[in-house]
């Protein structure tokens, strides 16, 4: 059964009902009796589809009157009005994503499904996401702003997309003006914001990383280097979009980056201090964590991609394309996973006494099955986030819903039996200097299949145009019954999109194909 509703003017709308009889009905909902029934809580259009769900369950469509006022379903059914507002009251929510990328219009696409939301805002969006939610032109580091809007808006839920806002505090102040939230607060984000503390968080609790130092003195970092072995790799402390970490094949290059971090400033203030690191060998994949504060629940594992060409070769960057699941993390790694990093982190919270709440990103590096942890990131990664909500077959708003409610042990997680694979399709000129303004012509006449979806990132519109705002512009994600078949889907989506203003990777997902096939 489907319900499509047209808005004709402001009191009248035509209802289509699809079922093994399609039927069209014209209904008037006058204001007087709008605001009677939901002091204007959700929209009219929201009303009106559960208004029909509550008729659907009495009757069929063929007996439903092909035009009528709404009021009058109380005459038929005295019970009407009273579980309307019930269910406005309990269910209808109203939602703010936070973040402009793939990963945040993932997110949006992902809870749309939810029948428990009336409305969905996302600041400040982009593009793609205009076609879900309502856009706000509020920056992510606005703290203030934002939670001023979801107080004047009555927002219900808010979902903290990137890790700028994250450690900047967005999550205490939001719970300070007792606003509901999904992330972690600023203290727990420094597992992220700060190399120094992650690290010397794992050295404490044992988990499993490379040996590491770290210096805010560029000449003792640069003496450092002239007596550790090669390949080495150095990283930014603070937030660097991904870009900030190199591994340096020779002392020319790490003196070079070095350079470039701590005294050309090319991070800002990131890069006051550098975490220098031994290099670790084998192959990376993520692993992802959802925690309430009290339990956890595991996702499937994913692969990134972070250079820009392709053989992983080129400057590193925010992400070029992954794929879920990994086939590098089998069941016997997963298990070293859990044993030796999951558990023992979460135990490690406890015993430092810092509820951590949101989503946890372990960057791995796997080895003979053997895990270490590469980085934490306190929020779902981009382009991760796409592939992964891609696969899952169960309620996604329910997840970030139950996580901040603290009720995730609530929540029964569901895979779809298949694999999927996202591919990136930057600007010219990215990471270094993306060329931006150019229009993308022809993205509104592809035709997708149930199976495919263009994610946009840095895209905005200007007029009817869909222009390039940024350096990651699109992610093309599609699923398959094997990483073969989602491969091929994905650059056959990609093959119909205009991009001569585009760049992208022509091997994502090859090192699954390549690890299947051993």
């Amino acid at each position: 059964m489907k319900i499509d509703i047209k808005k004709i003017d402001n009191d009248n709308f035509e209802v289509k009902v699809s079922s093994r009889t399609s039927t069209l009905h014209k209904v008037n909902l006058n204001d007087n009796i709008y605001k009677k029934m939901t002091n204007k809580k959700i929209s009219k259009l929201k009303l009106i589809e559960l208004s029909f769900e509550f008729l659907l369950k009495r009757e069929p469509n063929t007996s439903i009157l092909p035009a009528f006022e709404l009021s009058i379903i109380n005459n038929y059914f005295p019970e009407f009005e009273n579980e309307i507002t019930i269910k406005i009251k309990e269910w209808i929510l109203k939602v703010l994503v936070i973040g402009s990328g793939g990963r945040e219009h993932a997110i949006c696409w992902g809870i749309s499904k939810n029948k428990k939301i009336d409305k969905i805002y996302c600041a400040p969006g982009n593009a793609g996401i205009s076609n879900i939610a309502e856009i706000v032109n509020i920056k992510t580091d606005n703290l203030e702003g934002l939670v001023n809007f979801a107080k004047k808006e009555n927002i219900d839920f808010t979902i903290v997309g990137p890790e700028q806002p994250l450690s900047l505090g967005i999550v205490d102040l939001f719970r300070e003006n007792n606003l509901l939230v999904f992330g972690p607060s600023k203290y727990s984000s420094q597992l992220e914001s700060s190399k120094e503390f992650s690290k010397l968080f794992m050295k404490r609790n044992n988990i499993p990383t490379a040996s590491f130092e770290s210096f805010t003195n560029y000449e003792n970092a640069r003496s450092y280097l002239e007596n550790s072995p090669i390949p080495i790799v150095i990283k930014a402390d603070g937030l660097a979009s991904g870009k900030g970490v190199k591994v340096c094949f020779s002392k020319d290059e790490a003196f070079s980056f070095l350079k470039e971090v701590m005294q050309d400033k090319v991070f800002s203030t990131s890069g006051d201090k550098v975490v220098i690191e031994s290099f670790l060998k084998g192959e990376e994949a993520s692993f992802f964590v959802f925690s309430d504060g009290k339990n956890i629940l595991t996702l499937d594992s994913s692969q990134d991609h972070k250079r820009l060409l392709d053989g992983d070769k080129g400057p590193n960057t925010g992400g070029m394309g992954a794929y879920s699941p990994a086939p590098i993390i089998d069941e016997i790694t997963r298990q070293n996973i859990l044993n030796e990093i999951v558990y023992p982190v979460f135990e490690g919270f406890k015993k430092e006494d810092f509820e951590y709440t949101g989503i946890l990103y372990i960057g791995l590096m796997i080895d003979d099955k053997k895990p270490s942890v590469v980085e934490f990131n306190c929020r779902f990664g981009d382009p991760e986030t796409q592939p992964l909500l891609f696969r899952i077959n169960s309620d996604i708003f329910d997840l970030f819903y139950f996580t901040a409610l603290k009720k995730i042990s609530d929540y029964k997680l569901e895979w779809k039996s298949k694999t999927a694979v996202s591919v990136v399709l930057a600007s010219k000129g990215y990471p270094a200097s993306p060329i931006t303004g150019d229009e993308i012509k022809n993205l509104k006449e592809i035709d997708l299949s149930s199976d495919e979806f263009i994610f946009h990132a840095g895209t905005k519109l200007d007029g009817n145009k869909i222009i390039i705002s940024g350096g990651r512009v699109l992610n093309v994600t599609a699923l398959g019954d094997t990483l073969e078949e989602a491969i091929d889907k994905s650059y056959e989506c990609i093959n119909k999109i205009e991009t001569k203003n585009l760049q992208y990777r022509n091997d994502i997902g090859v090192k699954g194909l390549l690890k299947k096939a051993k």
